[in-house]
């Protein structure tokens, strides 16, 4: 069965004549009967009854136009749904770390849907942790994904666009937030709270306590900056954190390091040499060409 044959069947229902369907199909008669008597024998049922120049739909023809309305109609909207994501009023699925959610996402998104071309594409906002989201990127659950660099990923191109100063967080009025000079040393001296060891920034931190050849008291580990601040604000340890904007929602005091710089670069990344609707490239275009400004 083919989808020709179920429309030239749905034609012939409509008109409940061979000739008048034929001409509105434009193929010859004897076509579309013998495309008829096809369809019939592979259902094994008959669909019409022939009366002189017209024909009227059988008990079970009645059954089957049912089946073809329905089978159309989705062939005519996935036709409608193709054709909206071959333009620029496409969709988007994108994927980002939790810094991102408070301003850049919203922000970033905003300005590429207020330009003209752009303001009819539709975003699917999914917000995880980088490793998922490589996950996700390589079985295309999303287009673009936000998050650390990954090593060992050959298909996937990534793109730096934000650079986070990496800061101490303590409770207020915590002895470290007195001193004039604040070092990365001072992290061993003080219950830490630590990044998940399997997220990007837990993978970060933990290469920066070797680099500089400390052994801080990682007391627990949290999943993102919000998880982090609410036990620091609560006296439980102080925390080497990515500056977002988040932190500024938690009464905690934000101490800059005096005698090191460190920056965790976030990475927009996607899929090498792989099909992408034109809302997904313009939108790729638009933060390689504007995202690190936004």
């Amino acid at each position: 069965m083919t989808l020709n044959q179920i429309l030239y069947f749905q034609t012939v229902a409509r008109h409940q004549h061979f000739r008048l369907a034929a001409a509105e199909l434009s193929i010859s008669q004897p076509s579309l009967s013998r495309s008829i008597a096809a369809l019939e024998e592979e259902l094994g049922i008959i669909l019409f009854e022939r009366k002189g120049r017209t024909v009227t739909l059988t008990k079970y023809g009645k059954l089957f136009l049912e089946h073809a309305d329905r089978i159309l109609d989705e062939v005519r909207l996935a036709q409608k749904h193709m054709k909206k994501l071959s333009g620029n009023a496409g969709h988007v699925d994108i994927g980002y770390v939790f810094p991102l959610a408070a301003h850049y996402i919203p922000h970033t998104v905003r300005r590429f849907l207020s330009t003209q071309k752009n303001k009819d594409v539709t975003f699917n906002f999914h917000q995880s942790h980088t490793g998922e989201m490589i996950h996700g990127l390589k079985n295309e659950k999303y287009d673009v994904i936000f998050g650390s660099y990954v090593e060992d990923e050959p298909d996937i191109q990534f793109v730096p666009i934000l650079n986070q100063e990496m800061i101490i967080i303590t409770p207020v009025g915590h002895p470290l937030s007195k001193k004039e000079q604040v070092s990365i040393h001072d992290l061993e001296h003080y219950p830490l709270i630590g990044y998940d060891r399997t997220s990007g920034l837990g993978r970060f931190t933990s290469r920066t306590y070797t680099s500089y050849t400390l052994h801080p008291n990682i007391i627990c580990e949290s999943p993102d900056e919000n998880a982090i601040a609410s036990l620091v604000a609560e006296d439980f340890g102080i925390a080497l954190v990515a500056d977002v904007a988040i932190l500024d929602h938690f009464k905690l005091e934000k101490l800059h390091l005096s005698d090191v710089t460190l920056h965790h670069t976030v990475y927009l990344a996607y899929l090498r040499g792989h099909y992408q609707v034109p809302a997904v490239r313009n939108f790729i275009s638009f933060i390689k060409k504007e995202g690190t400004s936004l």
